[in-house]
């Protein structure tokens, strides 16, 4: 039996994560923060065309895919090609905490931001306290 060994097998497999290939670019770049009763995505997404932008939610799923396409047509000559093109997909993971029936979404400069407010339920409240009139606390049950 014969076994074909590559040494650097392992370096061009982080390579194609990182950098991506012609069949599978690499992944789109992202800042996620919350800023009072909002949390915001915004999407690296240079030279993309907002209408090859598709974002959509599924169950707590948010999904995000772009394409990048070369310029075609009879006189383009290609000298150099070093951005990746192709279709960018990013996957997050929301918490219940989010309202992503209130999802607003914009792109501006190749970036795409999302802004879902906080649920109702997950922000703080105050709980009122109920006395009898002598400072101790009452529970009814």
């Amino acid at each position: 039996m014969l076994m074909r060994t590559d040494p650097f097998r392992e370096i061009d497999r982080l390579a194609d994560q990182v950098f991506g290939t012609a069949a599978r670019p690499a992944v789109m770049h992202l800042d996620a923060y919350r800023d009072g009763d909002y949390f915001y995505a915004a999407f690296d997404l240079p030279g993309v065309d907002p209408d090859s932008i598709e974002c959509t939610v599924e169950r707590n799923v948010l999904t995000v895919r772009a394409e990048r396409r070369r310029p075609v047509g009879g006189k383009v000559e290609l000298v150099a090609a070093e951005r990746p093109m192709g279709t960018f997909t990013r996957r997050l993971f929301l918490g219940d905490t989010l309202d992503t029936d209130k999802l607003e979404a914009g792109y501006d400069n190749g970036v795409l931001t999302l802004r879902i407010p906080v649920a109702e339920r997950a922000k703080p409240r105050r709980v009122a306290i109920l006395t009898n009139g002598n400072g101790r606390r009452e529970i009814n049950s």
